[in-house]
């Protein structure tokens, strides 16, 4: 069985509760507990230094611990800098230190996210006394490095990582035994709901939130959108709705039912193709499929469609999602036992900035019965 472990927000609220009880009562942790609010229990988290920088200054260094987790940032260090401060209404102030990205989409503010900002606030307000302020400043000093080999750009998310999740638990989500762990949830979901929708990564479920459709009805599926679809099907799910980013959500129009990209790519190929079959020139099509990434193209499109007045972006991603329906249907009947499919799928792809790109016309229907 794979180990679970923690999600970086665990590891720098673990320093910034080390670096607190150093200032109030110079008192070096090796242990900080960290109620993780989702799910509802305590963790223990090893800390690996805390320092007095002055009076009113204190550091203390988390280590990343994901567990059995393909995870880049496994072993990286966290800092917590705490300050205490006596201006200003708000007893807790979170910023971003060197390796914490900036959110491009959002005036540069830091990566740090929902979760991660409730989880500081709450354990940290516990422990301060009335009237106590603080400022905590959050360092991965590998961060900036790390950033590079992930997709936080496609995100706008730049200069280092993010502080992403919604929850404590950090899941092996390339195993099997991860799919299993996602399986049960949606064994769970299906016995309670006819409609499900599927989000492949975080982006997706903080998306769907925000825009009003009920967190019980959402399933986190990785990289395992084959297994699950067909699952699903099998549970008697009658609907489900894919939501994802385009740059991943696309593969399935090409038949790639697993998306981890050591698999399979086939995106630019995707993209080129549509754009082919929609009557682009050649030259433009060209340009598609050169294009660095899914966003580049993405971005490529629709500087087309500024310059001549045209409708290519609407035109190929639709052709796209409509294809991921199609593909979705096929697959799930391909897999079932009595050769047809039950659940009706229907997609919507967005871009870096989660903003929703395309419906295609079964989605559009179903995020009027989800939302």
């Amino acid at each position: 069985m794979s180990r679970s472990g923690y999600t970086l927000p665990v590891f720098a609220c673990a320093a910034a509760v080390a670096a607190l009880h150093w200032l109030h009562d110079r008192k070096t942790l090796t242990l900080a507990s960290v109620d993780l609010i989702e799910p509802a229990q305590i963790a223990e988290i090893p800390i690996e230094q805390v320092a007095g920088l002055s009076e009113n200054t204190a550091l203390a260094i988390a280590r990343s611990d994901p567990g059995d987790n393909l995870d880049l940032t496994k072993d990286t260090p966290i800092w917590a800098l705490v300050e205490w401060r006596e201006q200003g209404d708000d007893a807790v102030i979170i910023k971003g230190g060197e390796g914490i990205g900036r959110q491009l989409n959002a005036d540069d503010k830091p990566a740090i996210y929902a979760y991660a900002q409730r989880l500081l606030q709450e354990n940290l307000q516990r422990i301060l006394a009335p009237g106590e302020k603080i400022t905590v400043t959050i360092i991965l000093p590998e961060g900036r490095s790390l950033a590079i080999r992930t997709s936080n750009s496609a995100f706008g998310v730049v200069e280092g990582l993010s502080l992403l999740g919604t929850t404590g638990i950090s899941q092996p989500l390339s195993t099997p035994d991860q799919l299993a762990v996602f399986r049960a949830e949606l064994q769970n979901k299906a016995s309670r709901f006819e409609t499900l929708v599927f989000c492949i990564g975080e982006n997706g479920l903080d998306l769907a939130r925000k825009l009003g459709i009920n967190p019980e009805q959402l399933v986190k599926t990785a990289n395992w959108l084959g297994p699950m679809l067909v699952e699903a099907d099998v549970l008697g799910v009658k609907e489900i709705l894919l939501f994802g980013y385009h740059g991943k959500l696309m593969k399935l129009a090409g038949g790639i039912f697993h998306t981890h990209h050591y698999l399979a790519d086939g995106r630019r190929e995707i993209l080129a193709a549509h754009c082919a079959i929609a009557g682009l020139k050649l030259p433009d099509i060209q340009a598609v499929f050169n294009s660095a990434t899914a966003e580049a193209a993405l971005t490529y499109l629709r500087a087309l469609d500024a310059a001549t007045g045209s409708d290519w972006v609407n035109q190929v991603y639709s052709a796209i999602a409509e294809t991921i329906d199609v593909r979705s249907q096929e697959y799930i009947q391909s897999h079932s036992e009595k050769g047809t499919a039950v659940t009706v799928c229907g997609s919507i792809l967005f871009d870096r900035d989660r903003k929703i790109i395309v419906k295609s016309k079964t989605a559009g229907l179903l995020m009027g019965k989800l939302c």
